[in-house]
């Protein structure tokens, strides 16, 4: 097993004395995602085969690797020792609680708000259409629509000392400042007398309005740090021309709004990816829908969720030009490192939002006569090419970030932009664990050091001897 040792030490990075049959995927660092197709990609080379799906979900641990190395199949995942409880790291494959949101199918790349497909909204619906479906439960009639725009825009105004806040935070990332602002909308909220819990409606209501003064609060940092006022939209303006006018102080194109409202729509919700289940767990404790909110940005920030849509922009620049896309990749294979906007723990093929975003820079970049940073992404996706059939292929991260800067709207914006659209989709996570509430309390097995016993120590400066009881 020599052999096969040194081939698993290879593809995870590790040291060979590490190997050994206990050693499973996500039960080290190195042994993540990545970790586990980069492992199925040093296989293959070393056994001059090649890894399906259900083989690379059966090769699990180091004992199934050597088993199959020596001509057996994997074997089906064996129930722990007596005693022992089954754990699923990361709440991999693990089901908490049924939906009717959202829908997303791993292997056909499907995503689908409550029955309607993804492709189909992002090409004809607007996002307050959207934001309807997910928030009441069904796309709106005509007047139905006009009376969510009504809503919508009666609540666009955040309280004036939130919006100083997000003046004097001109310094601060724009997710930095997004999240403290939304955090403090909460202190002027409705009062609930004697400590009561928010009930559905309140909630609801809460919810609608956040929906509204994201895109402001999201505007007013961005032009309290460029030192001018931010633009007032008039009353009568969609959601996107609202927000684009606030943000860049002039009146958008219909081409800026049509795109800026696509993007919306194709971030509205994904069901519950970590900022989501963040978002649950805080409804779930009853703490009120700003507070919920307030959870899921604070998990979006983080640069393995919605930071990604940042980093990945840096793509474009650390390739450089299309010709190093092949050696980029493989220098970030050799040193264990990701490459941004690729795979993803849900689907095992491409991204279907990905497409709509490579078509919104394909218009921009043919638009503005520079096809570069297209060209440079086009060249990594065919670099990237060999490790599709393990599932890691282009996110919506991918190019979306490209159409935000095409646009000529700053790099640390991605993010933020993702959350104007992803509040909706927050919003109705919350409503529906609100409506059928459980507190969402996980466990996690004791593996620490066995009882020890407490050994005072001897007296010294910082630790004098309290005086005895009496």
């Amino acid at each position: 097993m020599e052999r096969i040792d040194q081939c698993i030490a290879r593809g995870l990075g590790i040291d060979e004395g590490r190997i050994t049959d206990g050693l499973q995927y996500q039960s080290i660092t190195e042994w993540d995602s990545l970790g586990h197709v980069s492992l199925m990609a040093a296989l293959e080379s070393d056994l001059g085969i090649e890894i399906d799906d259900d083989l690379m979900l059966g090769l699990r641990t180091v004992a199934d690797i050597r088993r199959f190395a020596r001509g057996s199949r994997p074997t089906p995942p064996q129930p722990p020792p007596a005693g022992r409880p089954t754990v699923h790291r990361g709440l991999e494959g693990v089901y908490f609680d049924r939906t009717t949101i959202t829908r997303s199918d791993a292997t056909e790349g499907v995503l689908e708000h409550r029955g309607y497909d993804i492709h189909d909204l992002a090409e004809s619906a607007s996002y307050e259409e959207v934001a309807h479906l997910l928030v009441k439960g069904e796309l709106p009639d005509r007047s139905g629509l006009e009376a969510f725009r009504e809503e919508l825009v009666s609540h666009r105004e955040p309280p004036p000392r939130v919006l100083d806040l997000a003046r004097s935070l001109a310094h601060a990332h724009p997710m930095e400042a997004l999240r403290t602002c939304v955090s403090a909308l909460g202190a002027f909220g409705p009062v609930r007398e004697g400590g009561r819990d928010e009930t559905f409606d309140e909630a609801l209501r809460t919810g609608i309005a956040l929906v509204a003064q994201v895109p402001t609060l999201v505007a007013a940092h961005h032009a309290a740090r460029t030192g001018r006022e931010r633009g007032v939209p008039a009353p009568d303006t969609s959601h996107a021309a609202s927000f684009l006018t606030a943000l860049q102080g002039r009146e958008p194109t219909p081409a800026e709004v049509r795109i800026m409202n696509q993007a919306f729509v194709l971030h509205a919700d994904f069901g519950p990816n970590p900022a989501a289940l963040a978002a649950r767990v805080s409804i779930s404790c009853r703490a009120g829908m700003t507070a919920a909110i307030t959870s899921a940005i604070a998990a979006f920030a983080g640069s393995r969720h919605g930071g990604a849509a940042e980093r990945a922009l840096r793509l474009v620049d650390e390739v450089g030009t299309p010709q190093n896309a092949e050696r980029y990749v493989r220098d970030l294979q050799k040193r264990k490192e990701p490459v941004m906007g690729f795979g993803h723990r849900v689907f095992r093929t491409e991204d279907p939002r990905a497409r709509h975003f490579r078509a919104i820079v394909q218009e921009l970049s043919q638009e503005k006569g520079d096809t570069h940073g297209l060209e440079v992404l086009d060249a990594v996706v065919a670099a990237m090419r060999p490790y599709r059939r393990h599932g890691v292929a282009p996110n919506v991260d991918l190019y979306s970030g490209l159409a935000y800067r095409l646009m000529g709207l700053p790099d640390d914006l991605a993010a933020a932009l993702f959350v104007i659209g992803r509040t909706a989709g927050w919003v109705a996570q919350c409503l529906e664990q609100h409506s059928h509430n459980v507190l969402i309390v996980p466990l996690l097995e004791y593996v620490g050091p066995a009882p020890r016993t407490y050994r005072r120590p001897e007296p010294g400066r910082w630790n004098r001897r309290l005086p005895p009881r009496r």
